[in-house]
């Protein structure tokens, strides 16, 4: 796709499109549908604005698109108001934004080009509210995933964790990559999934998608505690050797699974002791290229969009975070 971007209507959604077609069954390069195939392939999708933390993503993206063969596409939103020019409708956006956007969005086609020369690049503007332009936007192309910046302005105003980037992984129906820390692509780096119990099944199989193609090994880290499992009791000898027995149990089971499916990705686990799996995740991301973590339906809890545990790792990681929804 060359020229100026697409535009999209109000929520980032096509004009004339149906939401029915939004939330159809996906299949997935990264297994999350239970079987890979190329009859759908959707894009990498990444919101981008004129921002330091925003370019990171999007070299994150561009890499994550030519490792696995599939197009970049670029999403900017502009949200309405009196400054911007236009209403919710997207009607009136002023042709002084709408050449700025279009020149930003260019020149990041061109860098893009430069790194990746081969990588189908497409641009999309949107007009709407950030959170949920992407989530739309994400959902009209089928986004295999959706990568955000730590942190943005203009378009995406407010993209801190705990606002937007928030709320995207809280909310989206496939893999969000929080691009953070390190995000440099060392082909090799190990990558790093947290796992409570075989319902990880998703993260897990996406984290060995990812480990195939970047020829890396998979470290299953589970976590848990002997005084936090004992409560205010002091726990016996006996009882802890017991409960451990049972975590690693759990886990080589997982591992066991994991290595029929994905037999040509080396598997490691990790059974750490740690005062929480938050703890354990952040010190595995120092090593790690990737960190990818599930996310549970209802999961959340004082007033946090997403567990603690993930609320912890976003925003302590030392390298990119995916979260990645189970079903």
């Amino acid at each position: 796709m060359s020229g100026a971007p697409s535009v999209c209507g109000p929520r980032g959604r096509p004009p004339g499109r149906g939401g029915d077609s939004l939330r159809r069954p996906r299949s997935s390069v990264y297994g999350l549908g239970g079987t890979m195939t190329d009859e759908h392939r959707g894009p990498v999708l990444v919101a981008i604005d004129d921002t330091a933390h925003s370019w990171l993503a999007v070299e994150w993206a561009a890499a994550e698109a030519a490792l696995h063969g599939l197009t970049l596409r670029l999403v900017h939103s502009v949200g309405p108001g009196p400054e911007i020019g236009y209403d919710e409708t997207g009607a009136g956006l002023t042709e002084q934004v709408f050449e700025a956007v279009t020149g930003m969005l260019e020149d990041a086609r061109s860098r893009i080009a430069a790194a990746h020369p081969h990588l189908p690049v497409d641009t999309v503007l949107v007009h709407g509210r950030p959170a949920e332009a992407v989530l739309d936007a994400a959902a009209g192309a089928d986004a295999e995933v959706v990568v955000l910046g730590t942190r943005g302005r203009g378009g995406f105003a407010g993209l801190l964790l705990g606002s937007v980037s928030m709320k995207v992984a809280a909310h989206a129906d496939r893999p969000v990559v929080v691009a953070r820390g390190q995000v440099e692509r060392a082909v090799g780096d190990d990558i790093a999934v947290g796992v409570r119990d075989e319902r990880d099944e998703a993260a897990v199989r996406f984290a060995l998608a990812e480990g195939g193609v970047r020829r890396a090994t998979v470290r299953l880290v589970h976590a848990w505690s002997p005084l936090r499992e004992a409560g205010l009791m002091v726990p016996q000898v006996g009882h802890v050797d017991e409960e451990q027995r049972s975590h690693a149990e759990l886990l080589n089971r997982v591992a066991r699974a994991a290595a029929e499916d994905f037999p040509e990705v080396r598997v490691v686990t990790e059974l750490a002791v740690a005062s929480s799996p938050a703890s354990a995740l952040v010190d595995a991301s120092r090593e790690a290229g990737l960190v990818v973590l599930p996310r549970h339906p209802a999961e959340g809890g004082l007033g946090l969009p997403l567990g603690t545990v993930t609320h912890a790792v976003l925003h302590h990681a030392n390298c990119p975070v995916a979260i990645v929804p189970v079903r």
